[in-house]
C-alpha cells in the first residue's frame, strides 16, 4: 500500500493559459516520467453508495469525506490502482493498492471478495466499507493529464484537460468506450499537492496564471450531468 499525505489546491484555466504555465512550469521542474509529449491518459471508475453520500457530501463541503475509485493508465493495462482519498480538514490522506487485471474486473462487477485474498490491511478495510455500504461502480472518467515534480515537500503540479465521463459502461479496460464532455474543451484543470508549504518560486509561478478557484472534483463535474 501507498499512502500520501497533502494538502489539495484545484482550479480552472483555460487551454490557452495553461500552455503558458506548462511552458514555465517546464523549465523550473521536474516532468513526469510518463508525460511524452503531449502528457498522459488517466481513467478512473468512481464508486458511491445507492444514495450517492459522497457525491452530496463533496457538494455540501462536509469536513470528512471519501471518495473510493479504481484507477487505470492504459487499457490494455496489466493492473489498476484502488484508492481512497479522505479529506481531513485542509490535507487529503490518498492511499492505494496495486490489483491485477482480473482482481480489478472482479470489482467493476460489484464483486469484493478479491480484496480479501490481499495481505494489506487497507485491502480489509476497502471490502468491509463497500460491502457494508453497499458501494457500487457510478461513473468513469477520463482525461489528459501533463504532470510536474519538485522533490522537496512532495510537490506535484498537474494540468488536466479533454475530462469526459461515461455513466452507462464501467469498464475501465474497454479500448472504445463512449464519453460524453463533462467540461468545456477550452478549459482545463489545474491541480497543486504539496506537503506542509508551497515552494515560493513554484507558487509565484502559479499566482501570475489567470485561472479561478474550483470547488468541485471531476467525479463531481461528471456525476453532475445526471443528477442535476
Amino acid at each position: 500500500m501507498n499512502e500520501v499525505y497533502r494538502q489539495e489546491k484545484k482550479y480552472f484555466m483555460t487551454v490557452v493559459d495553461g500552455q503558458r504555465l506548462n511552458a514555465l512550469l517546464r523549465q523550473v521542474m521536474i516532468p513526469d516520467v510518463h508525460n511524452g509529449a503531449s502528457g498522459y491518459p488517466i481513467r478512473s471508475l468512481y464508486f458511491d453508495t445507492p444514495d450517492d453520500t459522497d457525491f452530496f457530501e463533496k457538494e455540501e463541503g462536509v469536513e470528512m469525506r471519501r471518495k473510493i475509485r479504481l484507477r487505470c493508465y492504459s487499457p490494455d493495462a496489466s493492473f489498476a490502482m484502488l484508492e481512497m482519498k479522505q479529506k481531513q480538514g485542509m490535507y487529503q490522506k490518498k492511499r492505494s493498492l496495486r490489483l491485477d487485471r482480473q482482481d480489478a474486473k472482479r470489482l467493476i462487477l460489484g464483486d469484493y471478495s478479491p480484496l480479501l485474498r490481499q495481505e494489506e490491511p487497507f485491502a480489509a478495510e476497502c471490502y468491509g466499507l463497500m460491502h457494508r455500504l453497499c458501494y457500487r461502480p457510478k461513473t468513469v472518467v477520463e482525461y489528459q493529464r501533463i504532470a510536474y515534480i519538485a522533490k522537496e515537500n512532495r510537490i506535484r503540479v498537474t494540468l488536466d484537460q479533454r475530462i469526459v465521463a461515461n455513466e452507462a459502461n464501467f469498464d475501465i479496460f474497454c479500448p472504445n468506450l463512449p464519453m460524453y464532455p463533462v467540461l468545456d474543451p477550452f478549459n482545463l484543470v489545474l491541480e497543486v499537492k504539496y506537503n506542509g508549504f508551497l515552494l515560493s518560486y513554484i507558487k509565484q509561478l502559479i499566482d501570475t496564471a489567470d485561472r479561478s478557484k474550483l470547488s468541485v472534483s471531476k467525479y463531481c463535474l461528471a456525476r453532475s450531468v445526471g443528477i442535476h
